[in-house]
C-alpha cells in the first residue's frame, strides 16, 4: 500500500509538471544562472508588491509572476526585496537579480532588455489643500517644487520634462508625500495609487485630478542575457492572454491597473 501510495504521488507530480510548459534551455542558462532564478521586487509599488500583514512575506503581482515563471524554468524562486525602483536598478551594477518589474524608461533600456507591458498605470500629482496649482499642466512653473522618488520612474520621466519647475528627491516613493509635508514643498508625484492613499493617511492633501503620465510595468533582465529577454517576451504574453495578470490583480485587490494591451507584432 506504501509503495502503491509513493507511485500514485509521483504520477501525480509528474502530471502536474506536464501541464507547464518547459522553458527553452538557453533561456533558462539566461534567467536562472546560479540554478535559481532571483527576482528584484520592489515594495515601493503597491501595485506589484507589498509585505503581508500576518507574515512580513512579499505578496503580490510581481510575486505571483516570479513564482509562475519559476515553475516554467523548472528552478527555485528568491525574492530580493527592494524599497524603490531606483535601488532595484543600482543593484544591477553587482549582478544581485535575474529579472525584474520595473516602469520601462529609454534611460534604464541601455542596460536591461523589456517585455512588452504587462500592467499599465498612471502617475498622478498630490499637492496641500490651500495649493493654488489645480491642474497637471501648471506644476512646470518656477518656483515650484517637486518631490518624486530617488530613481523611480517618475524621477526619470519628470527630469526630461520639466524645464522650469525644481525636483527634490526622496530617498525612495513610500516618502514622497512624508517629504512633501516636512519640507513644506509644492508637489508630490507617484503611483496614483499611493498618492491617493496618503491623502487619506495625511491631513490637507489632495490628487489633482488625471495623470501626468502613463507608466508601463515590464518586466526585464540584463541586457547581455538575448534569449532571456525573448523568453520573458513570450512569457508576459502569455500570462497577460491566459488571465493570470488580471486574476492576479483582484486576488490582491489591486484597483486602477490595467493590463497591458498585446505586444504589437
Amino acid at each position: 500500500m506504501i509503495r502503491l501510495a509513493v507511485a500514485l504521488a509521483l504520477l501525480s507530480l509528474l502530471g502536474a509538471c506536464a501541464t507547464v510548459p518547459t522553458a527553452p534551455a538557453a533561456a533558462v542558462a539566461d534567467l536562472a544562472p546560479t540554478g535559481k532564478l532571483r527576482a528584484a521586487i520592489n515594495f515601493g509599488n503597491p501595485i506589484l508588491a507589498t509585505k503581508d500583514a500576518a507574515t512580513g512575506e512579499p505578496r503580490g503581482l510581481s510575486v505571483d509572476l516570479s513564482r509562475e515563471l519559476g515553475k516554467r524554468l523548472r528552478v527555485p524562486v528568491e525574492l530580493v526585496t527592494y524599497d524603490s525602483a531606483g535601488r532595484v536598478v543600482e543593484a544591477l551594477k553587482s549582478g544581485a537579480w535575474d529579472v525584474a518589474y520595473l516602469a520601462i524608461d529609454p534611460a534604464r533600456a541601455v542596460d536591461i532588455g523589456y517585455s512588452a507591458p504587462y500592467v499599465v498605470i498612471e502617475g498622478a500629482y498630490l499637492v496641500p489643500k490651500e495649493s493654488p496649482i489645480r491642474s497637471n499642466a501648471e506644476v512646470d512653473r518656477t518656483g515650484i517644487r517637486v518631490v518624486v522618488g530617488a530613481g523611480s520612474a517618475y524621477d526619470l520621466f519628470l527630469s526630461r520634462e520639466l524645464t522650469q519647475a525644481t525636483i527634490v528627491r526622496a530617498p525612495t516613493s513610500p516618502l514622497v508625500t512624508d517629504t512633501l509635508v516636512a519640507q513644506k514643498l509644492d508637489v508630490a508625484a507617484g503611483v496614483k495609487q499611493l498618492l491617493e492613499a496618503d491623502a487619506v493617511r495625511v491631513p490637507g492633501l489632495r490628487l489633482l485630478d488625471g495623470r501626468f503620465m502613463v507608466i508601463n510595468q515590464a518586466i526585464g533582465t540584463p541586457r547581455a542575457r538575448v534569449a532571456g529577454a525573448q523568453y520573458l517576451r513570450e512569457f508576459v504574453e502569455e500570462m497577460k492572454a491566459s488571465g493570470f495578470v488580471a486574476q492576479s490583480l483582484a486576488r490582491h485587490h489591486i484597483e486602477g491597473a490595467q493590463v497591458g494591451p498585446p505586444a504589437a507584432r
